[in-house]
């Protein structure tokens, strides 16, 4: 019997085209991978689908259609005008992002109406030119993302400048010399834009609001990083005014609301320099013979009314910003460091999660209650290591304190700490069972002199002791969510402000199987959350005490999403949790608050709080949460570039951390500090960017740069002014003698580039 042929005629590239524009223009609102386009149009042979994937290409390049990830397409039903955010970049190539989240879009800066970074813009696409990348126009500027800006003042005869940070400006701020407010050249100044380009002045012009200080100086420079992100750097006298009236007396009315936790033992688990101690633990043993372990969270909303003056400005702040050398807290001093704290030896009012456990520490009941508490005992993390250690515990292996015989545990208090150990431990192993990712976190740390010098740098590694405080708070925020978001079938949830965690970007894990395959490892794709976590675990554990140990887990951390607050639930994938919250934080992060309030409020029978506005909340709360991030990681960048200001010309074995088309990023092995080593500091050849792979790879020698790479480097240039640390690569040669080849082969490029244009302008003639 002779087989039916596979398909008819074969398609022209015209008649494809329009299928093609037919089968998308029918379902506008759909995206279509290729094996579902193919599917649809019956293209079954290699050479119709790749004709397919070529149409498809140029019909994007049209605009007829939008490309969504590497092989997918949706119907293009955007006009030709749209708003969205003008991103602007040091090096001219400035992008227009889309409102929706779509591709971004080139603006020059000859069309840029000296937009600056953050704005919000109208934009009109521009006619696209062959073989030229899509432009856009700034036609409006819809909102300006902020008028204050910090930098150095450069005073000159008869009027002054701001030299910014950011170097993102076209032109410095002009200041009248009458609107400096005393500032003197090389000054931190705060100035206000009072003045905005326009068709006639290209020029912005501004006053000066503050004067921060001379250059250099440490708390000058921690004000000027907190300026440059617009979070306040002194607190509103009036603020702490109203703190200051107060009174921290618990009331005969407070004792008789709350259960009275102040005969159990309880201890707080804090850093050494710690002041807000807004958590404790509390344990005893019942009648039952199950274990009664009390989550104690700080009070604030007792103390803090809503609307008051300083929840309003708790609410601006969203947040407490943690700097090398400081905290800038979300709350008063009298709150955050006295009234609120959980000190020890004071009775203090607590909003507690109160648990009864059995010896394998699963949850038999718990309740929300409010109590009162007074803490025995203050242990910083590491006398609470120390007491696990002194006992037998072996840091990092998961494994509880052996049985201690008829002598009993050594310690003040060992027993306690002990239990709640084990218990924590047999908690997060369900929790990583279920699948919960498991990235054991380093925090870079500075020991720093008095006057704010950093005279030590090192990595901080999570301990048990910390790990057991983190899985009870862990365990206290997943229930309370629970207990609001668990409703009965048919029920509506009521309101509360979730912390929720997405999925990983699937083409970034796609990504990362593919790079960690080169190293021999699989990484399985999987279509449920905990198979997924579970995946990257297992890969985690695979690749602990391995040359490419950090590389994969900072690609690995890469592919995930960012978390953020909101009252719409779609769980927590990095902790395998299908209800989570933040509760147990309340002196330093307001959306702890806002559930305080609302687990109050439902507590006695009020109705669901309006969604619109807690939701607009939580948005606020997780931008000022990235902005805070932004901040801290600068004081740590300044701190990191002022240490190794001493060790100019030094070398080190070191690390490549990141690599980038303009140069690599290593990190120091010693102290780990990271600076950069320029690409055209690579002169042994014409290095290529394979972004895919991350490396730079030689076009002659074929010599690889890779991520994780081990390399020696010699420190070249510390930059305070930007914070900024040059590394070069370390061959024997003298650092001047490096320095001096850098500048010639710059002046070499720079007279290459004058004798071109010279000739285009002899041609010309």
């Amino acid at each position: 019997m002779r087989k039916e042929k596979k398909s008819s005629k074969r398609l022209t590239k015209k008649q494809l085209a329009e299928k093609l524009m037919s089968f998308f223009q029918t379902q506008p609102e759909e995206t279509f991978s290729f094996k579902q386009i193919f599917h649809a149009l019956k293209l079954t042979t290699h050479p119709a689908k790749m004709l397919a994937i070529d149409v498809m290409e140029e019909l994007a390049w049209d605009d007829f259609l939008s490309k969504v990830g590497d092989s997918a397409y949706i119907l293009n039903t955007k006009g030709q005008v749209q708003e969205g955010t003008f991103i602007r970049k040091a090096n001219g190539k400035n992008t227009f992002l889309p409102e929706d989240g779509g591709t971004p879009v080139f603006v020059s800066e000859r069309n840029s109406m000296a937009a600056l970074n953050g704005d919000q813009v109208r934009v009109q696409f521009m006619a696209r030119r062959q073989n030229h990348i899509k432009e856009a126009m700034v036609i409006a500027i819809l909102q300006r993302k902020k008028d204050t800006f910090v930098g150095r003042l450069r005073v000159e005869k008869d009027i002054a400048f701001l030299v910014t940070q950011e170097n993102l400006f076209i032109h410095d701020i002009l200041i009248p010399k009458k609107k400096l407010k005393g500032g003197k050249t090389d000054d931190r100044a705060l100035v206000k834009i009072t003045k905005w380009p326009d068709a006639d002045h290209k020029n912005l012009v501004g006053e000066v609001v503050d004067v921060l200080g001379e250059a250099g100086d440490n708390d000058v420079e921690m004000n000027t990083i907190l300026a440059q992100y617009g979070l306040p750097y002194k607190y509103p006298k009036r603020v702490e005014d109203a703190a200051e009236k107060i009174s921290a007396e618990i009331t005969a009315q407070d004792y008789a609301e709350r259960e009275d936790f102040r005969d159990v033992w309880t201890c707080t688990i804090d850093p050494r320099d710690a002041k807000d101690f807004d958590d404790a633990l509390s344990i005893r043993k019942l009648e039952s013979g199950l274990w009664e372990v009390g989550v104690h969270i700080a009070d604030v909303s007792h103390y803090v009314k809503e609307g008051d003056i300083i929840d309003r400005e708790a609410q601006q702040r969203a947040t407490s910003v943690y700097l090398v050398d400081r905290t800038i807290p979300m709350l008063p001093e009298r709150l955050c460091n006295f009234i609120c704290s959980l000190r020890p030896d004071e009775e203090k009012l607590a909003f507690s999660c109160i648990f009864n456990l059995d010896d394998e520490a699963n949850v038999k009941a718990y309740r929300i209650v409010h109590t009162v508490i007074k803490s025995n005992r203050r242990y910083a993390y590491e006398e609470a290591q120390q007491i696990l250690e002194d006992n037998g515990v072996v840091d990092g292996t998961g494994e509880p304190a052996p049985n201690p015989g008829k002598a009993g545990y050594k310690g003040e208090n060992a027993e306690q700490i002990i239990t709640l150990d084990r218990l924590a431990k047999l908690i997060r192993g369900r929790r990583m069972k279920a699948g919960s990712v498991k990235f054991d976190s380093e925090e870079l740390h500075f020991d720093i002199d008095e006057k704010g010098k950093p005279i030590r740098c090192y990595f901080k590694r999570s301990k048990d002791a910390n790990k057991l405080i983190e899985e009870f708070m862990l365990l206290a925020n997943k229930t309370v969510a629970e207990s609001v978001g668990i409703v009965k079938k048919g029920k509506k949830a009521k309101t509360l402000p979730y912390r929720v965690h997405d999925n990983p970007d699937p083409q970034k894990f796609e990504n990362l199987r593919e790079f960690t395959a080169k190293f021999g490892y699989k990484l399985k794709s999987a279509s449920t959350k905990g198979a997924t976590a579970r995946a990257l675990n297992k890969l985690m554990d695979e690749v602990q005490g391995k040359r490419e140990e950090k590389v994969i887990q900072t690609i690995a951390l890469r592919s995930m999403m960012k978390a953020k607050y909101t009252t719409h639930n779609i769980g927590h994938f990095g902790l395998a949790f299908d209800y989570y919250t933040h509760f147990t934080s309340p002196i330093r992060r307001y959306p702890d608050t806002m559930v305080h309030r609302l687990i109050t409020r439902y507590q006695n029978g009020g109705r669901s709080a309006n969604k619109e506005h807690y939701e607009e909340l939580c948005e606020h709360c997780s931008d000022m949460e990235l902005v805070a991030q932004n901040a801290e990681r600068d004081s740590i960048k300044y701190k990191m570039v002022e240490f190794m200001s001493e060790h100019i010309g030094e070398c080190y074995d070191a690390h490549i951390s990141g690599i980038q088309s303009f140069g690599i990023y290593a990190e120091i092995d010693e102290n780990h500090c990271e600076g950069m080593i320029p690409m055209r500091d690579l002169d042994d050849d014409y290095y290529d960017f394979d972004e895919k792979n991350y490396c730079l790879v030689g076009r002659r020698r074929h010599h690889v740069y890779q991520l994780g790479d081990p390399i020696r480097i010699q420190v070249a240039k510390a930059d305070l002014e930007r914070r900024q640390l040059d590394f070069a690569l370390d061959d024997g040669r003298p650092l001047k003698a490096k320095q001096a080849a850098a500048e010639y082969a710059v002046n070499r490029k720079n007279d290459r580039k004058s004798s071109k244009r010279g000739s285009k302008s002899r041609r010309r003639k």
